[in-house]
């Protein structure tokens, strides 16, 4: 119910404990206004896919009610389009409330319910209530982790796989590009067997599918909905028959199939789905990591580093060093990589916070987990196209190194033994001679066969060299 201020400027809304002002043109009532009091922690507010996610839900939730002769048809109309409008996101702005708030995400579900009831009330006059309306079969301890699987679920289809998915093509293009190229392989940052960069890009490669691949197998968990179980997993107060055909529409609607979780006291209670989303999104961000530490050091220099490759330049590099230019891209990408595993130690540790019935850290879980997404498909976007895909190869650099490489050697194994070949690199190293020079001195290899062994290219595909191996 609400009373008019006299002053202008707020109006009185009460709920079950008592009268509050509230804003004269928010949308939200009493309930949201206490949240909005009592929880002035960080600024950051529930993100726009769990907004968005709400919305769908309250949509859904009341076109089933309707269908099982539990809400008048008015009614449910007026609540499907007012959801429908937040779920689009015309209304983000009432949607004020701190993510840290109480731990059930009860603050955020009663803001949704004022906000879609007060919209509806503007068609069917007052009609519509938060409570018995909006939130008919539900509950917070439903609703809010149900909120983070969907919209958790629609991200990764829509932001994250897409991103995975270009860049994985963006570094397939490149290796592609760049098969006839050999260059030093290292180990422990150390000179070691050439290898070429489509067979090094080619790791890149595999190490983005098989993060493909964890995020599809984490699906299903995430499609399982906690919706029907109400406050305590035993559905009290919801028809019977509402989780099974929520989830069904809620599919139709989206696309994604939905089902109904096979255990809501396990749906309510733990976030162990949330959990493993979020693992497999650490792990993502791992590979990045290494992806973009390759990508520098290999771009290192230009002079006294490695010097490659040259990534795209982007911007000026430094404030008093004139003509400097970073690897900004991939020093991103390793920043936002910090971020995704930091957000999956919050994500871990709130996912503890089951007691008995209820998780009661959804929603920091809910804005962690949908950073983690929204950032990794931003950054992935970016190394794609704006240091993969633009980077040149220094070959003469490359050329030279390989030729000045002692542990080309190694090829030899089988011919001279691994201690005359030791013995060959280390004189090569020391006298910053080509090693193919100082194995003709100390072997009696002839010089084309050294140089058919000693090949760097063809010491890229494996095998033995030498007598009997294929190798000469």
């Amino acid at each position: 119910m609400t009373k008019q201020a006299a002053g202008g400027g707020f109006r009185v809304e009460h709920d079950s404990m008592g009268e509050l002002r509230v804003p004269e043109q928010a949308l939200w009532g009493a309930q949201t206004q206490r949240a909005v009091d009592n929880f002035p922690v960080s600024g950051l507010r529930m993100p726009r896919g769990f907004i968005r996610a709400l919305g769908l839900i309250k949509a859904t939730a009341a076109e089933v009610n309707v269908e099982l002769g539990l809400l008048d048809d008015a009614i449910a109309q007026a609540i499907v389009a007012a959801a429908l409008e937040v779920a689009g996101g015309k209304h983000d702005a009432q949607f004020p409330i701190d993510v840290f708030q109480t731990g059930s995400g009860t603050s955020t579900n009663m803001n949704a319910n004022e906000v879609i009831a007060h919209l509806a009330s503007r068609v069917v006059r007052d009609k519509v209530h938060p409570n018995d309306h909006v939130n008919l079969g539900q509950s917070s301890n439903d609703t809010i982790p149900t909120a983070i699987h969907v919209s958790a679920a629609l991200a990764v289809r829509e932001q994250l796989l897409p991103a995975l998915k270009h860049l994985g093509k963006a570094i397939d293009k490149k290796a592609k590009s760049l098969k006839g190229v050999t260059k030093t392989g290292r180990t422990h940052l150390m000179d070691a067997m050439p290898v070429r960069f489509d067979q090094e890009l080619g790791g890149w490669s595999q190490q983005i599918h098989n993060g493909i691949d964890r995020l599809k197998a984490c699906g299903p968990r995430i499609r399982r909905l906690a919706q029907g179980g109400t406050a305590v997993g035993t559905g009290i107060n919801a028809h019977p028959k509402f989780g099974v055909k929520f989830a069904k529409l809620l599919a139709k609607r989206t696309g994604i199939a939905f089902e109904p979780s096979p255990d809501y006291f396990e749906s309510l209670s733990s976030q162990d789905a949330a959990v493993e989303l979020s693992g497999a999104l650490k792990t993502i961000a791992v590979s990045l990591t290494k992806i973009s530490n390759d990508l520098r050091w290999m771009n290192s220099g230009p002079l006294a580093g490695l010097g490659e490759i040259a990534l795209p330049a982007l911007q000026p590099g430094s404030s008093i060093m004139p003509g400097k230019v970073n690897p900004v891209i991939p020093e991103a990408a390793v920043m936002v990589a910090a971020q995704v595993i930091g957000n999956d130690a919050t994500i871990t540790i709130a996912g503890q916070a089951g007691n008995f019935q209820l998780n009661v850290m959804l929603p920091v879980i809910a804005y962690n987990l949908l950073q983690s997404i929204e950032l990794l498909a931003n950054v992935s976007r970016l190394l794609a196209d704006s240091a993969i895909a633009g980077f040149s190869v220094n070959e003469a650099q490359i050329k030279g190194a390989l030729a000045r490489n002692p542990i080309l050697i190694t090829a030899l194994n089988s011919v001279i033994g691994y201690e005359k070949g030791a013995a060959i690199a280390k004189q090569a190293y020391k006298e910053g001679r080509p090693v193919l020079e100082v194995a003709k001195e100390n072997t009696k290899l002839h010089v084309e066969e050294l140089k058919e062994l000693l090949d760097p290219a063809g010491l890229t595909t494996g095998g033995i060299k030498g007598p009997g191996g294929g190798g000469g």
